[in-house]
């Protein structure tokens, strides 16, 4: 006979108080029941298996209650179902071993690794379960020793509908990542003090990185032998390390403006270009904002796990292409300017401030004025962007990236000489602002890069671009807020805070912004002889 742990794992709801379920719920045929005698040497390896069932069985319909309205009309086939079969395949299949090992192998128990979705509101059945917690945006397995956890993106509900023939493969690999992740995670929590500062990146998340990409690309080539091969998944491919439960915001991430020093510029020289042209766009509406960042994760929607605001080209989203970009209309005044200028959103925070957008909680706050600039290089002229340039300034990761990337973009209305890379608090009278100064050395040659830096770069203190580079005009975005408190913050009671990915909790160093340069030929060389005739425009 089975023990009693299997029994009681057997025959206890998963959620016994919970009372009914939501409408759907995931019905898996039961295995301990289906079990032959287990032998003594086999019983405790055979309930931990059995009680991994279960958990997978929980964590599936935790899922599915959190998927509400994602994804297409095989949303819950590729994302839920078809892993959680490979998952429950591979548990059974060492339940089988285990009981092989000192008696007959059972057989036929691979029948009973496919579950099913069921209408119901009757009482969960065993095992069964669902919860109404928002949707996860990240896979994460935490490590309680200590504290710290390996994020990373969703693949499964990133996927087009799977052709039956790439069904098996496809799970086999999301199983594949789950099993990598976990695999990760361990060896973060067998290394606590090991290495120095970059040992986590170089040991565990850049070979992570490697290995989920390769596994990625097998799943793109999976569904690309019979189907559209999926595109923008490599972007999936890198993890970071957050805290368990996220870091909070607290006063240490604000600084009163008046104390920041302010910022050194170049002074021009002869040989420089002084002109500016700017565009006017209007400011951001709640109907220019979605989850993409069509730069950094093309063609995945939610691909940025923040809301983001537009002001620009009116049918920038992930799904864009040069040629949808160049044919859509635009919000700027003159139409010729067809640009995509995006940011994440801010959001007022406070006592009434409620969850409106996945791990983003507060009041989104528009832009009171958007201000968009072109500028030219203090060492030399400038020279003509081509069309479909991608620029990004600041690093939505920073926090756990290190910083390296991060760009100072904080500060207050008549202190817009002092930037910081923390929250601001303005004095009375002046107002928040975000200032986000694009990279304007340009290769000569990309309009885009596999890391979306390199195919342009910042100049260096004195204004001059690298060697090897040209200048093109700098883009300049200023966004003023005149609705935004500018209230001291009280330990973790803060004002404001933008919105990130779970991984970077609010981090004000991950500000950053981007724009595809659209323009028509005839304005752009209008914008680049205006910054050489040192004009204003």
């Amino acid at each position: 006979m089975c023990g009693s742990i299997a029994l009681a794992l057997s025959a206890t709801p998963a959620f016994a108080h919970a009372g009914t379920v939501a409408a759907q719920t995931i019905v898996c045929p039961g295995v301990a029941d289906k079990l032959p005698d287990i032998p003594a040497a086999a019983q405790a390896e055979v309930d931990r298996n059995l009680a991994l069932l279960d958990k997978q069985l929980q964590e599936a319909n935790d899922r599915l209650a959190r998927s509400v309205g994602q994804g297409g009309p095989n949303f819950v086939q590729n994302a839920i179902l078809g892993p959680l079969a490979s998952k429950r395949g591979a548990t059974i299949d060492r339940i089988a071993i285990a009981i092989g090992r000192t008696a007959e192998r059972p057989t036929g128990l691979d029948n009973l690794a496919t579950c099913t979705l069921s209408d119901t509101t009757a009482p969960a059945p065993p095992g069964d379960g669902a919860t109404s917690t928002p949707a996860p945006t990240t896979t994460t397995a935490p490590d309680p020793g200590t504290g710290q956890s390996i994020v990373c993106p969703s693949v499964a509900d990133k996927l087009p509908p799977i052709p039956a023939a790439a069904q098996g493969e496809v799970d086999r690999n999301l199983a594949l990542l789950e099993k990598q992740i976990q695999e990760a995670n361990n060896r973060l929590a067998t290394s606590i003090g090991q290495g120095g500062p970059n040992f986590v990146r170089n040991a565990i998340l850049g070979p992570l990185a490697s290995k989920r990409g390769a596994t990625i690309d097998r799943i793109a080539i999976a569904i690309g032998r019979t189907a559209q091969r999926p595109t923008g998944l490599d972007n999936l491919a890198t993890c970071t390390l957050s805290n368990e439960g996220g870091a909070e915001l607290s006063a240490a991430d604000f600084v009163d403006i008046q104390q920041v020093p302010a910022s050194e510029q170049p002074e021009p020289s002869e040989t420089g270009s002084t002109g500016t042209f700017l565009s006017r766009c209007g400011t951001s509406s709640e109907d220019r904002s979605n989850n993409d960042n069509l730069i950094t994760a093309p063609g995945v929607s939610n691909g940025a796990q923040a809301l983001y605001e537009y002001v620009g080209n009116m049918s920038a989203d992930a799904l864009s292409t040069n040629e949808s970009l160049a044919d859509a209309d635009t919000t700027c005044r003159n139409q010729a300017d067809q640009s995509a200028y995006f940011w994440p959103t801010l959001r007022v925070l406070g006592a009434d401030a409620a969850e409106t957008d996945g791990d983003n909680a507060g009041t989104a706050v528009q832009p009171s004025s958007v201000r968009l600039e072109y500028r030219g290089n203090p060492t030399s002229e400038v020279t003509t962007p081509p069309q479909f340039l991608r620029m990004l300034a600041g690093d939505a990761r920073a926090a756990t990236n290190g910083g390296a990337e991060a760009r100072p973009t904080w500060t207050c209305t008549g202190f817009t000489d002092r930037l910081t890379d923390k929250y601001p608090i303005c004095p009375s009278g002046s107002d928040l602002v975000r200032v986000f100064d694009m990279p304007s050395c340009w290769d000569g040659e990309n309009i885009d890069s596999a890391d979306h830096r390199t195919n342009l770069a910042f100049p260096d203190e004195d204004g001059a671009c690298p060697s090897g580079t040209e200048a093109v005009p700098q883009l300049r975005l200023t966004l003023t807020y005149d609705d935004v408190p500018n209230t001291e913050p009280e330990g973790t009671n803060v004002p404001f805070a933008v919105d990130s990915l779970a991984s970077e909790a609010n981090s004000p160093n991950t500000d950053h912004a981007g724009a595809i340069v659209v323009m028509s030929e005839q304005l752009v060389n209008k914008v680049v002889q205006c910054i050489n005739s040192d004009k204003e425009c």
